[in-house]
């Protein structure tokens, strides 16, 4: 959960939040342009904000761990390369524009690079591309390179946030989270709102740091951050073709502690992680599963998974419905085809705190029907709103609240546990992705 339980009144009250979290660390600077352009395969007027990342000076020290989608985005081919080069002093983003599977992709990725390396004085390979957007489509490079310019001359040392901003496509909100270590702090930035359960959505993460953290130190302790972060998040179940997340450490302030920075990365990530999820598109209701007395962290995280994955129960919580037979079909759904044998004897299910289920049998009552449903109102980010002009869409852009559908699972066959995020699904949800290109 977040370090954190924060409420907020207002839009103008979280903004206000992120912007106390945003300070860019030592060693940093960012800037954004943004230019029409009109895609080649679907000839409507059309916005990309280009979202620049620059080092004041290239460093060794950098990680990042990309989709196991099976048909990468070419930046994500290009980035993986990029891991094997020496330094890195620059990444560039854009947004609208996913560059997976289009005509000459990795190619397109390059010339950005390229053009981006020149302005900036470094060589291509010290540029890191990221796009997200429509999948399929190629990206507009002499429109992105002629933009270029006015993004490095907004590049300003400061704020994080116009690069939150800037990479957003259907999120609400950007997301900033922000951890301090001794005299430096790691700031990180994320979006991502739908096609997501990162086996590493479409998400994009940046994490920036001016502590002094070895490469293969880092790339280790980025591998173990994300295990427990945005690889226990579900909004949809799909696996974007350009999730990234990358962690750069400019070594401007010396690290006094290896394992409290760890600990620190670990804090940002499971933050945006869930922040990730309550900015998942159409969510009203984030969802927290705990499995506790498992037999293995795998099996406690695949029941996780099950859970938040399994439409039925989703639309249930969405309107606020404990229907909580559906919860447990998810949970033999996934024992009985990919865990047969495993002893359920045991299980004990909780919502709110709630008793539901234990000795193989529902443990329901009025009263305790009445107490979900109210649990399950408390957690609501936002009521439905009727449809206009036949789309509906969220009535805020912002997060009033931190709560979640509470969610605890005892399978009592082990001492293995996994916490695991995910959403509901309602009608903004469809309503957004069935209208997603036009």
């Amino acid at each position: 959960m977040p370090s954190t339980h924060l409420i907020f009144a207002s839009r103008d009250a979280h903004r206000a939040w992120l912007d106390s979290q945003a300070a860019l660390p030592a060693g940093f600077r960012v800037g954004t342009t943004r230019f029409a352009f009109t895609p080649r395969e679907a000839p409507k007027p059309a916005q990309m904000t280009l979202t620049l990342i620059a080092l004041e000076n290239p460093t060794a020290d950098f990680a990042a761990v990309f989709t196991k989608n099976a048909f990468p985005g070419a930046p994500v081919i290009v980035g993986r390369q990029r891991l094997k080069d020496p330094t890195l002093g620059a990444i560039i983003v854009n947004n609208k524009i996913s560059n997976v599977c289009a005509p000459g992709g990795v190619e397109a990725s390059e010339r950005v690079c390229a053009e981006t390396a020149r302005l900036l004085g470094l060589s291509a390979k010290q540029v890191f591309p990221s796009s997200t957007g429509v999948i399929g489509w190629g990206l507009p490079v002499e429109a992105m390179t002629a933009a270029l310019p006015q993004a490095v001359a907004a590049l300003a040392t400061g704020s994080v946030m116009p690069a939150a901003v800037g990479i957003v496509t259907t999120d609400l909100y950007p997301k900033v989270r922000r951890s301090v270590v001794g005299a430096g702090a790691i700031v990180g930035i994320a979006k991502g709102a739908g096609m997501l359960e990162p086996n590493l959505a479409t998400m994009l993460v940046y994490l920036l740091t001016d502590l002094a953290v070895p490469r293969a130190e880092l790339r280790a302790m980025l591998a173990r951050a994300i295990d427990a972060s945005f690889n226990s998040i579900s909004v949809d179940s799909d696996t974007s073709t350009s999730d990234t997340v990358l962690v750069v450490a400019s070594g401007r302030v010396p690290c006094p502690d290896l394992g409290a920075f760890e600990r620190a990365l670990h804090t940002v990530c499971r933050d945006l992680a869930e922040d990730v999820v309550r900015n998942g598109e159409g969510v009203r209701h984030v969802i927290r599963v705990t499995v506790k007395n498992a037999a293995s962290p795998g099996l406690a995280r695949a029941i996780g998974k099950a859970i938040v994955n399994a439409p039925l129960f989703k639309c249930a919580v969405a309107g606020n419905d404990p229907n909580v037979g559906r919860l447990v079909q998810a949970i033999g759904k996934h024992v009985g085809a990919s865990a047969p044998g495993t002893d359920l004897s045991k299980l004990r299910a909780r919502m709110g705190g709630v008793e539901i289920f234990a000795n193989g049998v529902f443990q329901l009552d009025p009263a305790k029907e009445a107490a979900l449903v109210a649990h399950l109102r408390a957690a609501e980010l936002y009521a439905s709103a009727p449809p206009k002009d036949g789309v509906f869409t969220a009535p805020i852009d912002y997060p009033p609240h931190e709560r979640c559908v509470e969610l605890e699972i005892e399978v009592g066959n082990g001492a293995a546990s996994a916490t695991v995020f995910g959403g509901d699904l309602t009608h903004e949800y469809v309503s957004e992705n069935a209208d997603y290109r036009s």
